[in-house]
């Protein structure tokens, strides 16, 4: 299993809470995702002082071989997701471009901290660790990134946005809240919410190099 990743090491979870969490991931007989050494992909890519967007998941995929780390990301060479296609159909719509494939960690290494609620998922078994021990990290990350500057928190559907708004202060930050872009509610106010510019507008109005989406 990886490490905590070293910028964010010092959160109570990983010396309160990791060791009971780590002992259940290993002693877990199914197969998981992402990979162990993907689990903390998320915050290995953009270290608290870095971030400047987050864009909050639930779980991973639970398809084998599409978890990468990263919220709604996938491998290269991955066929995309529906949610991940709705985005790009919502950014294409919005900017005018996609990305080359379904890699979001371009986005992570601008500052982008695309983080899952749960950082694993049991293959085939949606929010299979949902209960699993991870609420705790998810809460002192956002805690933490949010005390060191405004964000742009993106947040897609209702559980994103109840859980971003139990951790930090939102009045502090930029919001752009929507649907979720899942098939099942991406016509709801997702398509047209126009996410990508908005948050590069945002950016741009503080003097901030703004994001490039579509690398």
């Amino acid at each position: 299993m990886a490490a905590p990743p070293a910028a964010w090491a010092d959160l109570p979870f990983f010396g309160r809470d990791w060791p009971e969490v780590r002992a259940r991931l290993v002693a877990d007989t199914r197969k998981l995702q992402p990979g162990p050494d993907a689990v903390f992909r998320a915050l290995d890519l953009c270290p608290p002082e870095k971030a400047r967007v987050v864009i909050l998941g639930q779980d991973p995929y639970p398809t084998a071989g599409n978890a990468d780390g990263l919220a709604f990301s996938v491998p290269p060479g991955t066929r995309l997701p529906a949610s991940l296609r709705n985005i790009y159909r919502e950014m294409a719509e919005d900017i005018g471009c996609t990305p080359p494939d379904g890699d979001l960690g371009r986005w992570a290494a601008q500052g982008v901290l695309l983080l899952n609620t749960a950082l694993t998922v049991p293959v085939g078994e949606a929010n299979g660790h949902a209960r699993l021990g991870w609420a705790p990290l998810v809460a002192e990350v956002l805690a933490r990134a949010a005390a060191l500057r405004p964000l742009v928190f993106i947040l897609w559907g209702g559980p994103a946005q109840k859980l971003a708004a139990r951790t930090v202060d939102l009045s502090r930050h930029h919001v752009i809240a929507s649907p979720h872009p899942s098939p099942l509610s991406s016509y709801r106010g997702f398509f047209g919410s126009r996410p990508f510019s908005r948050t590069n507008d945002w950016l741009t109005a503080r003097g901030e190099t703004p994001i490039d989406w579509c690398r």
